[in-house]
């Protein structure tokens, strides 16, 4: 029997943003008891909580999420841990596991950070010589616990996005899938005309 875990951050008054981001605004607009139904508004970046890059975020692209087919969002993803890693680095085995076409998640287990100080200061990055192979490899989207793959000057984001590989991030619950190599990943992000969405993420075992 098929199950669904769910990979995506809740969106909350109190939920971390990328520092300089606007602060998520959650509040009831409606009261049911008041107004007879009850109505909330949001205010948010696209950027916040677990949600996916396009390559119009830091490159010149003219693809908008609400242009991408959702058949491109889901497939086989491989996932790979590397907690202790703060420089996720290349491994040889990698070189024979990943795929054409592939979705490729790291498990560094940094989402256990999600609510802290920390989390948007010290976490994990990817490695450029790593970068290099997911490109080599054609990969369709790279996908992690952490706020990103990199620091500012984000090389390796448009080094990724050059390359048309899309960035998935802030996931969560990927030790769930601690007994799984793979998987088939299903992504629906906000159908909007901008660079990056809001993300329900699920992985089906």
């Amino acid at each position: 029997m098929k199950k669904l875990i769910d990979l995506s951050q809740t969106i909350t008054n109190s939920m971390p943003v990328y520092p300089g981001d606007l602060e998520v605004e959650l509040k009831e607009t409606k009261n049911l008891t008041k107004d007879g139904y009850c109505s909330h508004s949001l205010k948010i970046s696209m950027h916040t909580g677990t949600h996916l890059d396009l390559p119009a975020h830091m490159v010149a692209d003219q693809k908008e999420i609400a242009d991408i087919d959702l058949s491109l969002l889901s497939g086989k993803a491989k996932i790979f841990k590397t907690e202790a890693e703060n420089i996720i680095s290349l491994k040889e085995r990698y070189k024979s596991q990943i795929e054409k076409d592939d979705i490729v998640i790291f498990n560094t287990g940094f989402a256990q950070n999600y609510n802290k100080e920390n989390y948007y200061k010290n976490y994990p990055v990817i490695s450029e010589e790593l970068a290099d192979l997911l490109i080599a490899k054609e990969i369709k989207i790279l996908g992690f616990d952490i706020p990103s793959p990199d620091y500012s000057p984000f090389k390796i984001h448009k080094k990724l996005f050059k390359s048309d590989i899309f960035i998935l991030e802030n996931l969560c619950n990927l030790d769930q899938l601690a007994d799984y190599d793979s998987f088939r990943i299903l992504i629906f992000p906000l159908k909007i005309k901008a660079e990056a969405a809001l993300c329900r993420v699920a992985a089906e075992i």
